[in-house]
């Protein structure tokens, strides 16, 4: 038996929701295999952070690169072992109109980040867990997958089909030993909802997300909405009639579009 901490592998850690997680993760003792685009934003939290140079190793990728995905996983696990958690949380938000010729480009790369992304993020350390017969898959996805919101077309369809692929994974593994857990994050404080034109509720802190995330992650719950409050309005505007939904949301202001 190891006598190493557990590892967990969290992509998209250079800010925001990753950076907390890892954070999160750094304070408890794991070590961490930490997948980014942007290193000197990784390396100056972490350097801020006080964390131990031989805690963690920084991984350069891009999710939406398959290939490139492989070669990091089959680095990490030579390097630090078949982890503990996987958490794809790399994304990105941009809004969308069907009408303009370029934000069909958008809509591509957001399906090929959040989607293509996470399925890339799991798969060089499925075969490790099985053989294993341990490990929690963790994909973040958002109570944005619940219902389509106008502007929103990219992200909402994004995670609905990131909430849905979780859900057959799940079902795929079950009895092997190895879990997947389902996130939902409400509004969280981070770089990605700050330019948000409209009313977050119950917007979150990134290190309470972090720490509420963590509990979900150790209870391997299978589908967890935090903050719990938001999982009760989404699932109000799930039963609510398709006329009534659209009249609320009529007029809302829409998420920012490439540019704007």
């Amino acid at each position: 038996m190891s006598n190493l901490p557990p590892l967990v592998v969290i992509t998209g850690a250079s800010s925001g929701i990753g950076q907390a997680l890892a954070e999160h993760y750094a304070r408890a003792g794991w070590r961490l295999a930490l997948i980014v685009r942007k290193e000197a934003e990784t390396k100056a939290w972490l350097s801020a952070s006080g964390a131990s140079a031989n805690s963690y190793q920084i991984h350069l990728a891009d999710v939406a690169d398959i290939e490139g995905m492989l070669a990091v996983g089959k680095a990490i696990v030579a390097a630090q072992g078949v982890p503990d958690v996987v958490i794809a949380n790399a994304g990105i938000s941009v809004g969308m109109d069907t009408a303009v010729r370029a934000d069909l480009d958008v809509m591509a790369r957001t399906l090929a980040t959040n989607n293509i992304g996470m399925a890339a993020t799991f798969h060089p350390f499925v075969e490790g867990m099985l053989a294993r017969k341990s490990g929690t898959l963790v994909g973040v996805a958002s109570v944005a997958g619940i219902r389509g919101l106008p502007g929103h077309g990219a992200y909402c369809s994004s995670k609905a089909a990131a909430i849905s692929y979780c859900e057959s994974l799940r079902g795929e593994l079950r009895g092997s030993g190895v879990k997947v857990v389902t996130l939902l994050p409400g509004y969280v404080d981070t770089p990605l909802t700050r330019g948000n034109r409209y009313p977050m509720p119950f917007l979150l802190q990134p290190g309470e997300f972090a720490r509420r995330a963590a509990q979900a992650i150790a209870r391997q719950s299978s589908y967890s909405v935090i903050p719990w409050q938001m999982g009760l309005v989404a699932k109000l505007l799930r039963v609510l009639p398709n006329a009534w939904f659209d009249k609320v949301f009529a007029g809302r202001p829409r998420k920012r579009r490439q540019g704007e």
